[in-house]
């Protein structure tokens, strides 16, 4: 009799955890899973248009051929209108036979035109989504949103793939920071600093193997700059010598190549890689106003040398020149931060919010402006080689 009713026990216990493992069972031919969405303005008045691109379990396999009841192509994308984004993602389903799921999604792309409108919306949408990944990638772009995320590019089978690996990698070429939504929240909820998205572009640029002579017949995403905001909307673009600025500031960039001209030679160049990179900003307060010194300090090995000089000039030239250039990429963002879009996407109230918390309280509560009319200036000193050359910038006003 006990041995039964240990069995019985045992069977209503274990059927209520058989049971909770069957309810938030998701099959794989049930979802839609996305891996790439775009944001635009819809051509309804106060509508937004949502486009998602949704991956081909059976065609994502990377083979030539389709298998069996597959299309080939390894990418589903469509496209709705909506009063809200959740509204466009439910009127999804009058297109798809399968459930959206957002767990996989690599990246989202907003339009210029939805970006310069305001971004509350779509910060507060996917940070509430508890399928969204945190880390998924943030970008904007002047193309169509929908042309970007359907757009086959580079050796990956999934579009927003091929993305997210440019986004992992960015910090090689460094020409666009890497916004995920963690960052863009961080920066969204501060009120030291505004945020500061990368730029994606379609630039013709891939070659077709049937027709190879024709060069950049095939598109392909780049990135390419950067997107600066105010009171999170857009207020204008970052060149891509900017965004590399905004590296050395955001993400503490340690390495990079500049290419400069020979000494006696306007078409001649080095190119000199840089390594050892710090980036020390000191905040102060002087005569009720913010001011923070700038100090990059960096050493560089020659990689490609097209001048006639002997080493020793040639090491003094590539340090005068390397200081230079880093100046001028640090005073030219520097600048359009501060004098061009009045926004600190550069963080620099962050340090002074944490070295002066009396003053912040006054400052702070217009910070943008306080931070405009800050005093800042830059100082660079690089080592090529054995030469040391120190160039220092002036104070920005």
């Amino acid at each position: 009799m006990k041995r039964i009713f240990c069995c019985l026990l045992l069977l209503v216990l274990t059927v209520p955890l058989l049971a909770s493992c069957t309810m938030g069972l998701r099959q794989i031919n049930e979802l839609a899973m996305v891996a790439a969405v775009g944001l635009d303005i819809g051509d309804k008045p106060g509508t937004i248009q949502l486009s998602a691109q949704i991956i081909r379990p059976a065609d994502a396999r990377g083979q030539t051929g389709a298998p069996s009841g597959g299309t080939g192509e390894p990418i589903y994308s469509i496209s709705t209108e909506g009063t809200s984004i959740f509204d466009a993602i439910r009127n999804m389903g009058q297109l798809s036979s399968r459930r959206v799921y957002w767990a996989h999604n690599f990246l989202i792309v907003m339009s210029e035109q939805y970006a310069r409108k305001g971004i509350d919306d779509m910060i507060d949408f996917f940070t509430r989504n508890h399928e969204l990944r945190m880390n998924t990638w943030v970008a904007v772009s002047s193309d169509k949103p929908a042309e970007v995320i359907s757009t086959v590019t580079g050796l990956e089978v999934v579009p927003g793939e091929a993305v997210d690996r440019l986004f992992r990698d960015h910090r090689i070429p460094a020409r666009a920071p890497g916004t995920n939504m963690r960052s863009l929240e961080e920066s969204y909820l501060s009120r030291s600093t505004e945020p500061v998205i990368a730029r994606v572009s379609l630039e013709a640029r891939g070659i077709s193997n049937k027709k190879p002579g024709e060069h950049g017949s095939i598109k392909q995403v780049e990135l390419r700059g950067a997107a600066a905001f105010r009171d999170n909307k857009m207020v204008g673009w970052l060149t891509t010598n900017d965004a590399r600025g905004v590296l050395f500031f955001l993400e503490k960039l340690n390495k990079g190549l500049e290419v400069i001209s020979c000494p006696d030679s306007d078409t001649n160049t080095i190119t000199l890689e840089f390594n050892e990179t710090k980036l020390k900003v000191t905040p102060s307060y002087v005569q009720g106003r913010p001011r923070f010194d700038v100090r990059l300090t960096s050493s560089a090995d020659i990689v490609e040398n097209g001048c006639s000089e002997s080493t020793e000039q040639l090491r003094k030239a590539a340090s005068e020149g390397l200081d230079q250039e880093l100046t001028t990429l640090l005073k030219d963002v520097i600048d359009k931060a501060q004098h061009k879009y009045r926004s600190d996407f550069l963080k620099l109230g962050d340090l002074f919010r944490n070295k002066y918390p009396v003053e912040w309280k006054k400052l702070g509560r217009d910070w943008n402006d306080a931070f405009a009319e800050a005093e800042i200036t830059v100082e660079v000193e690089a080592t090529v080689k054995s030469g040391v050359v120190k160039a220092t910038g002036k104070g920005i006003k």
